[in-house]
This record gives structure tokens, sequence and C-alpha cells, in this order.
């Protein structure tokens, strides 16, 4: 299945489109500030983020703000962690739903033409993921 496409602004204001990256593979995390379950998984994906190669991977998280409990709590828990991976804020649950997530945290992994090629919902581990980035890259 194709993607869906989408253009958000990071947390620097600045416009980010999926059709930015066509012709690498996408990894895209959809999370909120309050799960339990992101947090977590967040911890390893900026390990992940701090040592893999950047060329060969498109590494994305959306703070799906429609789930958030007061606007702006994605980007100052991001702050506080000091992570340093790409955060797009979706509007609202738009981007989150047009993927049909059913929990967060959901992690979307997308082959260099944009399709679809794997979901990881909130009960997936981090290795079920990883094992799915090694058929990509």
């Amino acid at each position: 299945m194709k993607a869906p496409a989408f253009s958000l602004k990071d947390i620097n204001d600045l416009e980010i489109a999926l059709t930015d990256f066509k012709g690498k593979p996408v990894m895209i995390t959809f999370w909120a500030s309050w799960c339990p379950d992101s947090i977590k998984d967040l911890h390893q994906k900026n390990e992940l983020f701090t040592s893999m190669d950047k060329d060969k991977l498109v590494f994305l998280t959306i703070n799906v703000t429609g789930r958030e409990g007061h606007e702006g709590d994605g980007p100052k828990f991001i702050a506080e962690q000091g992570y340093k991976f790409p955060v797009l804020l979706d509007k609202g649950t738009k981007t989150y739903d047009s993927y049909r997530c059913m929990g967060v945290p959901t992690t979307i992994l997308l082959d260099k033409d944009q399709n679809i090629v794997a979901t990881f919902n909130d009960r997936s581990t981090f290795m079920d993921i990883m094992n799915g980035l090694t058929k990509l890259v």
C-alpha cells in the first residue's frame, strides 16, 4: 500500500513533506509524551538515531498533538530529554488517522518507493522493529 502523503511542520517550524524523501527508505514513529510505551520507545529510538547511518534511512517521528493533554507537551518533552531526532507535529490526529494507527507508539516502515512494508503497534518490541529495518537497509 502506498504511504499517505503528508506535509507537517517540525518543532523548529520548518515544513517537511514525505515526498522530500523519495528514493530512500523511511521509518516513521507516531508518539505522545504521556504514554509510557512511547517514552520507552523514543529512548531506544534516540540510541538508534545517534548511532545509525543517516544516509541509509530517513528517521522521522510525529508527535500526535491531538492525543496530547496540552499544546506544546510533545516539544517540551523532546527538549527535556535532549533528543536530537526529527520531530514533526501532527495536525491533531490527521496524519495518525491517515496511517490507520490504533495507538501510540506506532512505527511504520516505508520502502524507497514510499510503500508501507511494515507496521509495528504499541505491542511490538524494539527488536521487532529492528528486524523489520534489516529488510529495508
